[in-house]
């Protein structure tokens, strides 16, 4: 008789609060008597079934900005008739301007992380041609890039000179600044000519990546 009641006074309170004919049936459902083990009513009843939430689609993070301000990558290379040519990109990745003023400063290792001798050139006189711009100062904003090519040749002018392969290479934004290591794309095979050209830093094209 007591359940009676309540499903009755349950009923009523459907009906007082949803009103419209819409939502009655919709109310008289909630009202009528069921088995409620495992939902509470019967603690020796099964547990209730909890649907596990789908998945959303992970989002890669974007690569955290190091305490530089600064991110350096490499851009692939290129290679032509013993000519090597390794681009190279400074990101400011901070919340603040940037400034460049010269060359990235270059440091090549072999496959055991050890030091390789190389005479780094600013400009390109003695590999190549047409790649020697002076340096200008380059001001970059929050999210804007510069750019700057390495040279080398892979060239033996001496057989009794052991050829010279790195593996290994840092980029620093200039003398005294922190170094990243940057992705190579392949060995830093200088043959025995000991030397790398390197251009100065000038802004990219925000239209470019």
């Amino acid at each position: 008789m007591g359940e009676d009641r309540q499903m009755i006074f349950c009923c009523t309170a459907a009906w007082r609060r949803f009103g419209a004919a819409a939502a009655v049936p919709l109310a008289l459902a909630a009202c009528t008597p069921g088995d409620h083990r495992g939902q509470g009513g019967d603690p020796t009843g099964p547990p209730p079934t909890v649907s596990s939430p789908t998945p959303s689609a992970s989002i890669e993070p974007l690569a955290e900005c190091p305490a530089s301000g600064v991110r350096i990558r490499s851009t692939g290379s290129d290679a032509a008739m013993g000519l090597r040519a390794l681009g190279l990109e400074l990101v400011n990745c901070g919340d603040r301007p940037y400034q460049l003023n010269g060359y990235p400063v270059l440091h090549v290792f072999d496959d055991q992380r050890e030091p390789v001798m190389v005479r780094v050139v600013n400009g390109a006189r003695e590999i190549t041609s047409g790649f020697d711009q002076p340096a200008r100062p380059v001001p970059l904003a929050p999210g804007e890039r510069a750019t700057a090519v390495m040279l080398w040749r892979n060239l033996v002018t001496d057989s009794t000179v052991v050829a010279t392969n790195g593996k290994y290479l840092t980029v620093a934004p200039a003398a005294g600044q922190p170094a990243a290591e940057v992705d190579p794309d392949g060995p830093v095979d200088l043959g025995n000519t000991g030397r790398i050209g390197v251009s100065a830093w000038k802004k990219a094209d925000p239209a470019t990546t």
